[in-house]
């Protein structure tokens, strides 16, 4: 497989080129899990995969618990299908449980009061409420537990892991937490081999081609367990050598036929960027630390054919959302212009429900 069949491959894989998929739980029931810093713009990372959806649909998934939000595989934001969490939670947790409570101790604040605070929390939470953080630090202090603001991330972080709280409703641009449980009832329980199977087979078809290194710093899980999982599912994967990498990927694959000009503008933390170790198939060098820094950060992408050339972002005029795009390099008239369609796309996505 050569690096232009490998990226178009991705694309394809990862819903970037035309998909049958019709709704945002969908999409990320595909993905397995969505990395999604910069809320407003990681809704685009969904929506860029659904041709007529618009920031309401995506909106109206996360409000009615189709699609959770919260930390789950790494320490860090994700989109969820509501199917997919409590097994997925349960796989990833035990890992998470360490890192979190040590944040407590970095940022000095007593164990035994969170864990005070996160049971009071619960209580709190038990009717269906969903409370802003501010709300969650007055109702705690009517239940005489005062907690300065800055404190209250360790609180939810806690709560978060332990399995008590997840995003809830937004409240205008305000998230709101809620119940995990009766946000999203559990529906069954897997065994942890059943689990490992069924989130290395999500990875790899919709990752896929990747290596076992992408899967480990995907999924937060050790190299042993990722091993494992693969395989599990070795009878319906095949692996092959690539610029001196081994991939893995479906073994009935096809290369997508893709002829004409790919041109996207991807969210930051969009999963075809952030889900790989190795990421030189698609950006050069020297343009690397325009929009990924060395702590973690990612910028929009302006992609062209799977390859990352440049930037963009997102500005508010009277109102409305309009993207200016930035190019890494000189970049002729027709060149710009492939992305045309996909301006307007993004700019409707956001303003479609202002313009009536």
């Amino acid at each position: 497989m050569k690096i232009t069949e490998l990226l178009k491959t991705r694309l394809h894989n990862q819903l970037l080129y035309g998909n049958p998929l019709k709704e945002p739980q969908e999409v990320v029931s595909w993905l397995g899990a969505m990395q999604s810093q910069s809320l407003e713009l990681a809704k685009w990372a969904i929506g860029i995969r659904l041709r007529n959806k618009t920031l309401k649909d995506v909106e109206e998934a996360l409000n009615t618990g189709t699609i959770i939000r919260t930390h789950i595989l790494r320490p860090t934001w994700h989109f969820v299908s509501a199917e997919d969490i409590h097994w997925m939670f349960d796989l990833s947790a035990p890992r998470l449980r360490p890192i979190y409570h040590s944040y407590c101790k970095v940022h000095g604040v007593d164990k035994d009061y969170i864990i005070r605070a996160v049971s009071v929390l619960e209580d709190i939470l038990s009717d269906g409420k969903h409370l802003t953080k501010q709300e969650i630090r007055e109702a705690l202090h009517a239940r005489n537990i005062s907690i300065e603001m800055p404190h209250i991330n360790r609180i939810i972080s806690y709560a978060e892991i332990e399995g008590v709280v997840c995003n809830g409703r937004q409240q205008g641009s305000k998230q709101t937490y809620t119940s995990f449980a009766q946000w999203v009832p559990r529906k069954q329980i897997l065994a942890r081999e059943e689990a490992l199977e069924r989130l290395a087979r999500k990875f790899f078809t919709s990752h896929g081609p990747a290596t076992i290194q992408d899967f480990v710093w995907w999924s937060g899980l050790t190299l042993t367990e990722c091993r494992q999982a693969l395989k599990l599912i070795k009878d319906d994967f095949v692996g092959e050598s690539i610029n001196g990498r081994n991939f893995w990927m479906k073994n009935d694959l096809v290369i997508p036929s893709i002829n004409e000009p790919s041109a996207l503008l991807l969210s930051p933390f969009d999963e075809y960027v952030v889900s790989y170790t190795e990421r030189s198939e698609m950006i050069e060098d020297k343009h690397y630390g325009k929009v990924m820094t060395k702590n973690g950060l990612f910028s929009p992408t302006v992609m062209l054919d799977g390859r990352i050339v440049g930037s963009w972002k997102k500005l508010m005029r009277k109102g409305l959302a309009q993207i200016e795009l930035s190019f890494f390099e000189k970049t002729t008239k027709r060149e710009q212009d492939l992305f045309l369609p996909e301006i307007k796309r993004i700019e409707r996505f956001w303003n479609v429900e202002k313009q009536y």
